[in-house]
């Protein structure tokens, strides 16, 4: 007996062919779209930084085990001195969710958003969480198999296969941009925002802030940047660079309140 032919849509084996990476791309974009749209979530604030960030807490016990055992003591050290800046995303993340329940009546504005991970996406998410707000967690499938944090909202934790459909979202709807101590891909998404803003491909209003002054000012010499011509003086106006988080929230919140409180609906 010849076996019945499967409906193309649940041929598991051409679904993840080469020929069918068209209806993945547009899977992964559809699914997000309408999960927003379903939870009235119009934009976002995105937070970005490090995976290997830890809570004050945790790095305090490591901190004081390796001081007792003699062993690791450096990183330990270097770890207790990063999680500051996991308290200062999880309080950032607090303020402005609590600041945005009062634009989130029918709908839900400035949701805090992050790359779904440990770290600083984890603390992000976590001050939203205790601020009893909405958080989505945008993830990615990786090598390691890094799993979601615990603190994204029910519904709203995704995983996606490809980088540059994860990028569109962590980018598109969001109203702010908050960037802490990171790696390779907090770079990655810095430069590749800070392009989009210079060269008008991002035209909203879409503040950017850089936390932690030493940490940015060693990594890139910005000025340099611009006394060699390399991009214009004006273009260093682009972002804030700060350590404190309470002029991180003025700077945002006075952007926000001034250019994008007529946005009443998301159109991706």
């Amino acid at each position: 007996m010849k076996s019945k032919p499967k409906q193309a849509f649940k041929d598991i084996d051409f679904l993840e062919s080469p020929s069918a990476r068209s209806v993945r791309i547009l899977s992964e974009y559809e699914k997000v779209k309408s999960v927003l749209e379903f939870n009235r979530i119009i934009d976002t604030i995105t937070f970005f930084g490090s995976t290997h960030c830890i809570e004050r807490k945790l790095a305090k016990e490591n901190l004081n085990k390796a001081k007792r055992n003699k062993k690791n003591l450096a990183a330990a050290e270097m770890d207790y001195q990063n999680s500051k800046f996991y308290e200062d995303a999880r309080k950032l993340s607090f303020k402005f969710t609590e600041w945005a329940k009062k634009f989130s009546k029918k709908n839900y504005r400035f949701v805090t958003a992050t790359g779904g991970g440990p770290g600083i996406m984890e603390a992000a998410n976590r001050g939203a969480f205790e601020a009893g707000g909405k958080t989505i967690g945008f993830g990615i499938r990786l090598p390691e198999e890094q799993n979601n944090n615990r603190y994204i909202t029910e519904g709203l934790s995704f995983q996606f296969h490809y980088f540059f459909m994860r990028k569109f979202f962590l980018t598109y709807p969001a109203r702010a941009t908050i960037m802490f101590p990171g790696g390779f891909g907090t770079l990655d998404e810095l430069t590749e925002i800070l392009t989009l803003k210079q060269t008008n491909k991002i035209e909203k209003p879409m503040p950017v802030v850089l936390i932690g002054k030493d940490y940015w000012n060693t990594l890139i010499n910005f000025k340099h940047l611009a006394e060699t011509r390399m991009i214009r003086k004006k273009d260093l106006s682009l972002f804030l660079i700060t350590d404190y988080i309470d002029q991180a929230f003025e700077f945002i919140t006075c952007v926000l309140l001034e250019k994008c409180l007529d946005r009443t609906s998301i159109n991706i």
